[in-house]
């Protein structure tokens, strides 16, 4: 093994991976002002220039993550009353989180309160207590579960998947 290349190659990827989210770490604070100018494109018709459809703007400028888009706009509708630069300090998935608030709230949403609880808990706590207070019930924490099946195997699947949500019901 040549240890000079493997030490250049090595030190090459840590150089990118720290590029990388470095970039990263400048989309995500600029969400908001993202946002903001997204609610705009859609709100003004600006992407009438050159697309048939506000769909078709998103699906050309976020082509893996149009629900993303999504989401930075609804922080954006949501969390006027909050500064930009207190929002951008939280990241964009407690921002959501918070947006989720307001917009259930409306006019009584205390964001003062609300932005107090996003700075102290973590991202997976303060996701915990809005669901708590949108539902009135505990977040029970879940598994994306993914399998492949083959065309004859679906039958049996759906039925079992039937039989269990009636036993569920009953209970």
């Amino acid at each position: 093994m040549d240890k000079n290349r493997a030490q250049q190659v090595l030190g090459r990827i840590e150089e990118i991976l720290r590029w990388d989210r470095r970039m990263e770490e400048h989309k995500d604070q600029k969400f908001a002002e993202l946002g903001k100018h997204l609610c705009e494109v859609r709100d003004q018709g600006y992407w009438r220039l050159a697309y048939q459809s506000f769909e078709h703007y998103l699906e050309a400028k976020f082509p893996d993550c149009r629900r993303k888009a999504y989401y930075l706009m609804s922080i954006h509708d949501h969390l006027k009353q909050i500064p930009t630069p207190e929002i951008e300090d939280l990241a964009w998935a407690k921002a959501l989180e918070l947006a989720k608030v307001a917009r259930h709230e409306g006019r009584g949403f205390n964001s003062a309160a609300w932005l107090d609880k996003a700075k102290q808990s973590s991202k997976q706590e303060l996701k915990r207590e809005v669901y708590k207070h949108l539902t009135g019930e505990d977040y029970e924490p879940y598994e994306m579960v993914y399998f492949k099946l083959y065309e004859s195997q679906l039958p049996t699947v759906e039925r079992a998947l039937l039989v269990a949500a009636r036993r569920v019901a009953r209970r």
